[in-house]
Order: C-alpha cells, then structure tokens, then sequence
C-alpha cells in the first residue's frame, strides 16, 4: 500500500498572509488540526498546526487585557509562526516508509508531493485508520498473539490448520521479539472458537501468549 492509497486528497489549505484567527477558524469549522500552507505560486511554503497555534497564544501570565490581544493577534499572520521546513513525502512512497518518517521526525503529518505541487496530506489519524484495519479491529472473532520459530513456512502451517476449521484469517501481522531466533504473531480469525485455535498452535508447537475473543 502506498501514500496515495491512504492520504487526503486535495486539502484544505492557507496563504502565508492569512490572519492566525482566521485560520484557527477555518480548523475549527473544517474540523482538521493541520495546514499546508501555499505561496502565490501554489509552492508549499510551510505547515500550520494547532501546536503552533497555542504556541502563539498569550500567556496567562499576560499584563495585556482582551482587547490588546485581540488586536496583536488579528495582525498576527500564519507565515510569522508557521513550520517552515517541511519534511514531505512522495505519493508512491510506501505508507510504512510514511508511517517511520513521522516517528523519527516527531510529526503528526506529512504533505504529499508530486511535481513540486500539493497534491494531498497523510497524517498520524490515517495510519491509525490503516491500523486498525491491518488488525481486523473491526471483525469479531479470535485474535492470539504467539510466539514462533523464525523460520519459513510457519504462516503457512498456521493458515492450513485454521482453514482445515472451516476458519478464516482476517489478519495476521509479524514483528520482532527479544527472542533469538523467534518472531511474534498477532493473528485474528472467524468461524472457529478459541478452543480450536488453541489446539492448533498446541498442535504446532507455538507458544501462545495471549489469545481471547474480541
């Protein structure tokens, strides 16, 4: 799956000279908590976030009244507090690729380019999205979390077992364990019990380190 299967297509955006009340409204109304913000000649020219919003906000400690700062900030502009460099990413770029560029950077989005021109957004709320379901959150059934060799043909032993049940797998996802020589997984199926799925990982020599259902 690639960035263009999962991001916002055409989003709402703002100019560099757009007021900061004006723009926390146009959050507020469109219910988004990030924009892009575009040049005169639709180059992305920085991102505005509600961070940096309430980053811009008086503090409480302020000697100015309502009034005062009322004025500061109608003149107070998205380019003054905007992110400038903008970390981005390509529409053909794989959502993983995506998903490990927001965590080493510490962000919750990602515009996405193509040509030098904005053509869409992914943010932190649509890797939960793909998440949940990568983890079939939204089937009723068993979900186990095992521990196996790391060795080939283990999901397929796992898949044959289940499908000899009449069972179907919804989702199934590996990752790294602190076990030499092991790899963990998260497995979720329909229309078999938890008893059958524990007799297949019995039957397979799996250690099972969680499983109920959900």
């Amino acid at each position: 799956m690639t960035v263009k299967d999962m991001m916002v297509r055409n989003p709402v955006y703002v100019a560099p000279e757009m007021t900061l009340m004006d723009a926390k409204a146009l959050m507020s109304k469109k219910n988004i908590s990030k924009l892009p913000v575009i040049d005169r000649n639709g180059r992305l020219a920085g991102i505005l976030t509600k961070n940096d919003l309430a980053k811009a906000a008086p503090s409480d400690a302020t000697t100015l009244d309502m009034y005062e700062i009322g004025y500061l900030l109608s003149k107070l502009t998205v380019e003054k507090i905007m992110t400038k460099k903008v970390v981005t990413v390509s529409e053909v770029e794989v959502v993983e690729e995506a998903a490990r560029i927001m965590v080493d950077n510490q962000i919750g989005c990602l515009p996405v380019i193509k040509d030098g021109i904005l053509v869409g957004i992914i943010t932190e709320s649509d890797l939960f999205h793909l998440f949940t379901n990568m983890f079939g959150a939204r089937h009723e059934g068993v979900r186990a979390t095992l521990s196996a060799a790391d060795t080939p043909g283990q999901i397929a032993k796992i898949s044959e077992k289940i499908a000899s049940f009449k069972g179907n797998i919804v989702s199934l996802v590996t990752d790294e364990t602190d076990e030499h020589g092991a790899r963990r997984f998260t497995i979720k199926a329909t229309d078999i019990t938890l008893e059958q799925m524990q007799t297949i990982f019995d039957e397979c020599g799996f250690t099972v380190k969680d499983i109920r259902i959900v």
